[in-house]
Order: structure tokens, then C-alpha cells, then sequence
């Protein structure tokens, strides 16, 4: 889950939805396995303290975590990406939660690359030696932001939507020709969100476009309330604004879009809403 917008108390993001990415952990509805309580993390951002992420992440399950419970009603941000992990590639450690944080980026992944054991050397090869010590985990998540920040820091001197919509297709079209390479014949499926507190760009995406991607909405609106675990996005008081990008929907109301299969979602700095083919 993304959130970008008039900054908001971290509790109605993480525990208030009825459908919230605390209750997505223990009882996911638009995932065949409903459980995600292999860790989770928090990532948000205090501007006018510093411009690099704040994270908290936990090997143990979201929903009985007692400092999560404590801190979520105490901690405001205009930029939040939280993760809830099921895991698939890597053990059970913090060092395999998401999100994953790089100077002032921040990644988190819904999916997963089957067999990554037989491309991950070939993902970790070119890269430069600091991207390469700067992985920690095993996860094919953060090879592949790993990937991509190499990619982004090689040829973009400046960091915009439009400089990581052009690292993620260049990362999605070397990852097919590893799968296709060393017989990788499973889909790869790829929902990411990366955001620098300012703008959030994210994918839903599989290899194989015959294949439906993995669930990914957005709602936008003026202002975010919760009232009875019910979201609205309402008129606009002071100016208030507000995104979210998310893997399900946090409540059965009309609010939600799904995003279109092999798409980017961006949501610039503005708080305007694009919707774009990924062409990898």
C-alpha cells in the first residue's frame, strides 16, 4: 500500500479500513494464499527533518505486533509505503522485508520471479560494486530494485517519474531475456511501487501477457477519512489532496480502479494521476 497525499495519521491507513493492510496479513481476499505473516515493513517520510525514509520492519505478523499497534495512532506522514510479506524467495528475516530502502527511494513488491535461483547471479553481475554490497537480503525483490537503481544512477542524472519508468522497463526487459535464457518457464509477476516521498511510480505487471497480473488499484480523490472502517475520498478542506495505490481494495465502496494489466500507475509530485502501457 502507497499513500501520497495531505499527511494523515498512519493508523487510518494501517488498522481503521475494514479490508486494512494489518487485517490483508492475516486474511487476504483477492490472493490465493490469504496469509501474509512472514514479516511486514513501514516506510514514510519526514520532510522537515530529513529526505531519506523512516523504515520499521518485523519478522513477526503484522496483525499482533504490539509496537506497530502503538506507533501507527502516533505517527503522521504525507508519504507512507507499508508491506505485508508472504514469503516465497528468501527465509523469514528483516533483512527480507520490504519495503527497501536506498538513500531517499523506497521499493516494496507484490508477486514473485519462480525459480530466481537460476538468474541470480546473471541479475547481480553488472552491477556496480556499491549496488552490489547494498544488497543485504536474498530476495529476488531486492535484486531486482537492486537492478534497477543501478540502471537509474548510470544513465539519469536527475530522479523523476520519468527517469524510473524508464529503469523499470529497461529491469522488466532484461528480466524476460534472463527467464528466456536459463529456462525460466513460470510467469513472473510484478507489482512494484517505488516512491522518494514526493512521487509514487508502480507497475502491475506480468511476463506473460496472456496472463492477468495480480491485483492493483488507485483511488483519488480530495480529501482521505475513515468513518466505521468505511474509506471515502471527499471534498476538499484546506486544500487537502490524497492517493492510494493498493493490492486490494480497502473497502467495497465505488472508489477503487483497478489498474490496467501491464500498466504503470504515476502519481506526480502534483498529486496528478497517470495511467500508462508498461512496453516491456
Amino acid at each position: 500500500m502507497a499513500y501520497r497525499g495531505t499527511p494523515i495519521i498512519m493508523d487510518k491507513l494501517l488498522y481503521q479500513p475494514k479490508n486494512s493492510l494489518v487485517n490483508q496479513s492475516i486474511n487476504a481476499k483477492e490472493i490465493e494464499e490469504p496469509l501474509n505473516g512472514d514479516g511486514f515493513g513501514i516506510g514514510w517520510y519526514v520532510p522537515e527533518v530529513n529526505n531519506e525514509p523512516i523504515t520499521f520492519v518485523s519478522v513477526n505478523p503484522a496483525w499482533s505486533n504490539r509496537n506497530l499497534r502503538n506507533l501507527a495512532p502516533k505517527i503522521k506522514t504525507e508519504c507512507l509505503l507499508a508491506h505485508v510479506r508472504a514469503a516465497s524467495v528468501g527465509e523469514v528475516s528483516e533483512s527480507n522485508c520490504h519495503p527497501f530502502p536506498y538513500k531517499n527511494l523506497l521499493m516494496a513488491h507484490n508477486g514473485g520471479v519462480e525459480q530466481f535461483g537460476k538468474i541470480k547471479r546473471h541479475i547481480r553481475e553488472p552491477l556496480s560494486d556499491e549496488m552490489y554490497n547494498w544488497i543485504k537480503g536474498q530476495t529476488d525483490s531486492e535484486h531486482i530494485f537492486a537492478y534497477l537503481l543501478d540502471y537509474l544512477f548510470k544513465n539519469h542524472k536527475t530522479i523523476n517519474p520519468e527517469s524510473v519508468i524508464d529503469a523499470f522497463e529497461n529491469t522488466y526487459s532484461a528480466l524476460k531475456k534472463l527467464m528466456i535464457k536459463y529456462d525460466i518457464n513460470e510467469d513472473a509477476y510484478l507489482n512494484m511501487v517505488v516512491t522518494n516521498g514526493l512521487f509514487i511510480v508502480g507497475t502491475r505487471y506480468c511476463t506473460n501477457p496472456k496472463e492477468e497480473p495480480l491485483t492493483l488499484y488507485h483511488s483519488e480523490g480530495s480529501r482521505y477519512i475513515v468513518e466505521d472502517g468505511i474509506t471515502k475520498l471527499e471534498a476538499p478542506e484546506d486544500d487537502d489532496q490524497a492517493v492510494l495505490i493498493v493490492s486490494e481494495k480497502l473497502t467495497e465502496d465505488e472508489s477503487w480502479t483497478m489498474i490496467p494489466a501491464n500498466h504503470f500507475v504515476i502519481v506526480e509530485q502534483s498529486l496528478n494521476v497517470k495511467v500508462r502501457p508498461i512496453k516491456a
